[in-house]
């Protein structure tokens, strides 16, 4: 019994760790992918410190070559004038600095390797890593995407929607009363006014005009133009 209960709470604390994952997921993501750009930059620092050192090795190898060139030069001679002490010692040298010699092309060699390998690894954990980041900001998008999403599900969103279209019916239905009202209104004021049918019955040639008419001011003008001619 006793077990059956420790098994079903670490069963709930993973649902709860799952489940806290899972609400953290993007920020979650984002800090491993930083993570792992620093790692990637660490592994490049590292790759450049093999390539100094290599150069390093590359430039002792060749003072190596140059020592047993010029040892080789003055043991022969040595030995041409006879000096067999001097030119073994020479040749003890030139020995020493060939084991150097060969030693340095070893470490040469690997330092190639383990370059090319670093290299391999960094290219294609920088190719991860660019998936990664796209991969990202897809997440980051697709969340803020469904945070809309349900706040748009959420009844009381769907409720405020409805509340919000109801007000601006009710807003446009006053307004096109306050329009009729104040076009009615207008429309009794002038039928209330007598200046105003007076004009209308004027303008619709029922009586004497009230001012002068286009045809007056003409006839004004052409008369005009007959005295002075």
């Amino acid at each position: 019994m006793f077990n059956s209960i420790l098994t079903l709470l670490r069963g709930q604390a993973h649902d709860v760790e799952q489940a806290f994952i899972d609400r953290n997921a993007v920020p979650l993501l984002a800090q491993q992918i930083r993570d792992a750009a620093s790692a990637i930059q660490s592994a490049r620092r590292a790759v450049a410190i093999a390539i100094a050192q290599n150069e390093q090795e590359k430039s002792q190898h060749a003072a190596i070559i140059a020592r047993i060139a010029d040892l080789e030069i003055r043991a022969i001679a040595a030995l041409e004038k006879g000096n067999e002490e001097l030119a073994r010692e020479a040749g003890e040298a030139i020995a020493l600095l060939e084991a150097e010699r060969d030693l340095s092309e070893r470490a040469q060699a690997q330092f190639a390797q383990a370059i090319g390998k670093l290299k391999a690894t960094v290219r294609a954990s920088e190719a991860r890593l660019q998936e990664l980041q796209r991969g990202e900001r897809l997440a980051r998008a697709t969340a803020q995407t469904q945070k809309l999403n349900a706040a748009c599900d959420d009844n009381l969103g769907l409720a405020r929607l409805d509340e919000a279209e109801e007000t601006l019916a009710r807003l446009r239905a006053y307004q096109d009363r306050c329009e009729i009202t104040a076009f009615a209104m207008k429309e009794m004021d002038a039928a209330s006014r007598p200046e105003i049918v007076i004009e209308k019955l004027a303008n619709a040639g029922f009586g004497a005009p009230l001012g002068p008419t286009v045809d007056d001011v003409l006839a004004r003008l052409r008369e005009r133009m007959n005295s002075v001619a």
